[in-house]
Parts: C-alpha cells; sequence; structure tokens
C-alpha cells in the first residue's frame, strides 16, 4: 500500500489555461499547447497530466480549472474525468483564482482535503519519482505547510523562478522555502546554482486546502471574500449568477505573488527537492531538447524518429520540425533551426532564438492579426 493511500489520497488540480505563445503556430488560443501530443507518446500534454496522478488520486478527486473555450475539448480528452470536476473560468484570471476556485470547491466536499495543484503542459520523465516526490510533499502539508515543489537545478538557467531555500524542517527531506526569486540574469543563476541553495520553482503545489484559503484570507482579502461566495453557490441553482457577478472583479494575479511569497516571508513555505525528468516545455528548442531524435539530431514533432513521411530532410543537423499542415516539409543543407508548418502560418527561427516567438504574437495582437493568434 502506498503511503498515499495510507494517509488519504491527494486531490489532484489541473490548471488547463494560457495558450503557450512560444509555441506559435502551434500552439494557438483556440488550440493552446496542453491539448497537443507533445509528449512523444499519442498523449496529450494534458491527458500525461491526469494520468500521471494515478497513484495518488483516484480518478473522481481529479478536478481540472479551464476556461469556457476549451472546456469541450477538455472534456473530449478526459472522458474518465467527472463531468462536475470540470471547473471553468469565465475568463483568465491568472493562477491564483484558478486555484482557489479549486480549493473551495474541494473543502466543501472535504474541508481538510490535501490537493495538489498541477499545469497542465509539463513534460516529467519519471512518473515513480515523482510521485515518491508529492508523497514527501504531503506529508509537509500535513504539518500545515504551503508546499512548493524544487526542481534540483542542471544548469544556470535564466527562463525560470528560484526558490531560497533554508534549514531543514522536522526530520526531513522538508526544506523551509526562505524567499521566492524571479528569473535571474545568467550570472545570478550561475551563482544560484553554485550555492547549492536554491531550486528551479516548477509552479506545482501542495497543502491542505484550509491553510491555503487561511493564508489566502490573510494575504489578499478581496478575492478570498469572492471565492468563498462562488464557493457557497456552487451547487446552487444561482452558480451561474453568481460566478458571472463576482469572476470578473477577481485580481489578475498569479498564485505566486498573491500568497506564496507573503507566505515565505513568515515561515509557511516548504518545498522537498525533486529530480524526476522535469521540463516546462516553454518553446520549441526544449521541446527538441526532450523527445527523441535521429543520428542527426533532427527531432519530428509527433511521430517516431524512423518514420520519414511528410518530411524530406538532407545533411541537416539539429532541427525542430513540426510538419502539421500535411503539406511535405523538405529541408537542405541546414542546422540548429526551428520549422514549424500550419495549414495558414509557417515559422522558420533559429534555435537558440525559440524564446523570442513570443514578440511574433505580440506583433500579430498589436497590428490586429487575431486570426492568427
Amino acid at each position: 500500500m502506498r503511503m498515499s493511500e495510507r494517509l488519504g489520497a491527494l486531490y489532484g488540480v489541473v490548471l488547463a489555461g494560457g495558450t503557450g505563445t512560444r509555441l506559435w503556430p502551434l500552439s494557438r488560443a483556440g488550440h493552446p499547447k496542453f491539448l497537443h501530443p507533445l509528449t512523444g507518446t499519442d498523449a496529450s500534454l494534458l491527458q500525461a497530466t491526469v494520468h500521471r496522478l494515478d497513484q495518488l488520486a483516484p480518478i473522481d478527486r481529479v478536478f481540472v480549472v479551464t476556461g469556457v473555450a476549451h472546456a469541450a475539448a477538455v472534456s473530449r480528452q478526459l472522458t474518465e474525468v467527472p463531468e462536475e470536476n470540470v471547473l471553468i473560468e469565465p475568463s483568465p484570471r491568472d493562477s491564483c483564482a484558478a486555484i482557489a476556485l479549486a480549493a473551495a470547491v474541494i473543502a466543501r466536499r472535504d474541508p481538510e482535503a490535501i490537493m495538489g495543484s498541477f499545469a497542465s503542459d509539463h513534460l516529467i520523465a519519471q512518473k515513480e519519482q515523482f510521485t515518491a516526490v508529492i508523497e514527501q510533499a504531503m506529508s509537509g502539508a500535513r504539518q500545515g505547510l504551503l508546499m512548493t515543489l524544487g526542481i534540483t537545478p542542471t544548469r544556470p538557467e535564466t527562463g525560470y523562478g528560484y526558490l531560497e531555500c533554508g534549514e531543514v524542517l522536522g526530520d526531513g527531506p522538508v526544506l523551509a522555502v526562505r524567499e521566492f526569486k524571479e528569473k535571474p540574469s545568467y550570472d545570478v543563476a550561475e551563482s544560484y546554482v553554485k550555492s547549492g541553495n536554491y531550486l528551479w520553482n516548477a509552479g506545482m503545489f501542495v497543502w491542505r486546502v484550509d491553510v491555503f484559503l487561511a493564508e489566502l484570507s490573510r494575504q489578499q482579502p478581496q478575492l478570498a471574500a469572492g471565492i468563498s461566495r462562488i464557493a457557497q453557490a456552487w451547487d446552487s441553482p444561482a452558480r451561474e449568477e453568481v460566478l458571472g457577478e463576482v469572476w470578473p472583479t477577481l485580481p489578475r494575479i498569479s498564485v505566486d505573488y498573491a500568497v506564496m511569497e507573503g507566505a515565505a516571508t513568515v515561515g509557511r513555505v516548504g518545498t522537498v527537492p525533486g529530480d524526476f525528468g522535469w521540463n516546462d516545455v516553454g518553446d520549441f528548442h526544449t521541446l527538441g531538447e526532450v523527445l527523441a531524435s535521429d543520428p542527426a539530431g533532427n527531432v519530428v514533432v509527433g511521430r517516431d524518429p524512423a518514420e520519414t513521411t511528410g518530411v524530406l530532410l538532407r545533411e541537416t543537423e539539429n532541427l525542430v520540425v513540426v510538419p502539421s499542415s500535411g503539406r511535405l516539409v523538405a529541408a537542405m543543407g541546414v542546422r540548429d533551426l526551428v520549422i514549424v508548418d500550419t495549414p495558414d502560418a509557417v515559422l522558420v527561427c533559429p534555435r537558440d532564438r525559440a524564446q523570442e516567438v513570443k514578440s511574433l504574437v505580440d506583433h500579430l495582437k498589436e497590428t490586429g492579426e487575431m486570426g492568427y493568434i
């Protein structure tokens, strides 16, 4: 029997929001990256996230928070998740409102429940290690800590936030989190990694719902009061009316800014270091690093490296090719490029500038080309 079964199962909350603008033009507002099979298997990132929780949370304790635009697609991909466990936001209000809504709905069912919050667009290579780390985090949550998962850094990464760790709490492996650090410059990131006191902030959380909601009330009373009103009406005929009235008034703020940073300064945040092959699939270069490649380092997203139909490569190295238009994609004599072919847009850029793809989406927004977004 697993630890999670002995001590009470987790309520798993999956946040299915955001558009993944660095994966444009594959990821669009109408079909964002978490709905795509970018896992090296037929499963979408969203499906892989839910399946990863199967040793921690029975399927009736898995909740998904998503927007109106994606609710139907989410339900189609997750037929095993109970319909009432798909919580639909009327509009995006960032992660704090989404997480707080799930916490409040779960608290009505189980006031001292332990919930875990997970992004729907992360890849994790080692499921067993992931499960063990979540169980360790659940132990910290039972002690009343707001737990955040820290990833042992493998390089001075400037694209992630960091956790500054303090003393061991109890008999381990839980560490105090002294401070949340913003995405650093390269030199600062290098000093973080060398010190051994910092972990990557993976944006995954585990806590008792009553502890989180109390901390939300302390730091964000307006948001907490609004969520409380919505939760009270959740199982009543007034749900849609109250949700429509209150939701647009909620502050648009991330849970890190709204709750976790302030909680850390008063000693209420803990972490457990994890090393389970975590990747947030932020851009095409990163995707190319985690998916299987051919002997020359070329990655064709969405298929086995041995499959050759639809893509013709000659004397190429380290390409990331995304063929999703039905046309043949051919490349010759080039290296270190991203090539994305969709029915209405084609992207070509160097792999080392993959992070900048977001600026193209920003430009399209500024010029009113919303059909491409």
